[in-house]
């Protein structure tokens, strides 16, 4: 795959490991369950660690906000409490509650949780992150006048759009208002779209103004569709997560995420209960790079950009 090559000097960097700003979970740990513990949190990174990732995002979904602040609160404790996870993880990720509910774009979270954007909710997620939350995910036609997003983003904050089905003008007065980053695009909306006018269409035609994650796993989105989205955005724009949850790295079967059960098949997808949807990912940073080096053919300067310099840029971090 040709495309634009990316032009920051990557040279100085000394270490080389991805840069995952989605991850729910990884090798049976939930980051998402009420169960979890501190200890279950450091064997998830050092897990993390091995598979190749320098720093990462634990990712926290929607639900009541009682246990949202308490599944932040004890990602807080575990980079307390170890030098090492502290190293790796890069911020908490905050996914909702400000989502769009309708069938589809809701995805995997729970329609019954999702509320409005308001700064009260927003103020409360993060200060139970104690200065670790660094990406927080909404749709911006939930956050009608961006004054969530201009919130979140005065803080020092990343504000991404995800599951969302956002105007042209919602996603102009969300980029006015500070958002910098779309959470994986062609996911957190409904298989059938409208033919032109549709989140994908109008997201791609902004991607001059922001950075756009995919998931590469070929499952989320088709690689040759993949390929189509690259060719519209420039190289430092792209960035690739992995959503990965407790089930990557165990193969497939049956796993938790969170309060309902997904199934993963030989091929790596992971399904909803109902098989109606994607429900994260199985698949990891690092088997995703190997899998757009088969099936896109992209060079190691385009790689490099979009698993650890881009992400790595967008944290401020370079």
């Amino acid at each position: 795959m040709q495309n634009r090559q990316t032009q920051h000097d990557d040279d100085d960097d000394s270490a080389p490991g991805y840069v995952d700003l989605q991850v729910n979970g990884f090798a049976g740990v939930d980051f998402n369950s009420h169960d979890t513990t501190t200890d279950d949190i450091h064997r998830a990174c050092r897990s993390i660690r091995d598979d190749g990732a320098e720093k990462f995002c634990p990712t926290v979904i929607t639900d009541d906000l009682d246990r949202m602040t308490s599944r932040i609160q004890t990602l807080v404790r575990a980079i307390d409490e170890d030098a090492a996870t502290a190293d790796l993880i890069a911020g908490i990720h905050v996914e909702g509650p400000f989502i769009n509910p309708a069938d589809g774009f809701v995805g995997a979270h729970p329609a019954d949780q999702v509320r409005a954007a308001n700064i009260d909710d927003a103020k409360r997620l993060i200060d139970a992150g104690a200065g670790h939350v660094r990406l927080f995910t909404l749709a911006p036609e939930q956050d009608a006048d961006g004054s969530a997003t201009r919130f979140l983003a005065d803080q020092n904050i990343i504000v991404a759009a995800g599951h969302s089905d956002a105007s042209l003008d919602d996603l102009h007065r969300a980029l006015d208002h500070g958002l910098s980053l779309f959470t994986h695009l062609g996911n957190g909306c409904p298989g059938s779209l409208p033919r032109h006018d549709n989140i994908i269409n109008r997201v791609l035609s902004v991607s001059d103004r922001l950075a756009v994650s995919w998931i590469a796993d070929g499952h989320h989105v088709p690689f040759f569709a993949l390929q189509n989205y690259f060719r519209v955005c420039n190289d430092d724009q792209i960035i690739i997560v992995s959503d990965a949850i407790s089930a990557a790295s165990l193969g497939p079967g049956r796993h938790r995420l969170g309060d309902q059960w997904v199934h993963v098949d030989d091929d790596g997808a992971a399904w909803s209960a109902d098989r109606k949807h994607f429900a994260g990912s199985a698949t990891s940073l690092a088997t995703m790079v190997s899998l757009m080096q088969h099936h896109l053919r992209c060079t190691d300067v385009q790689l490099r950009a979009w698993t650890r310099t881009n992400p790595l840029r967008l944290l401020g971090m370079t």
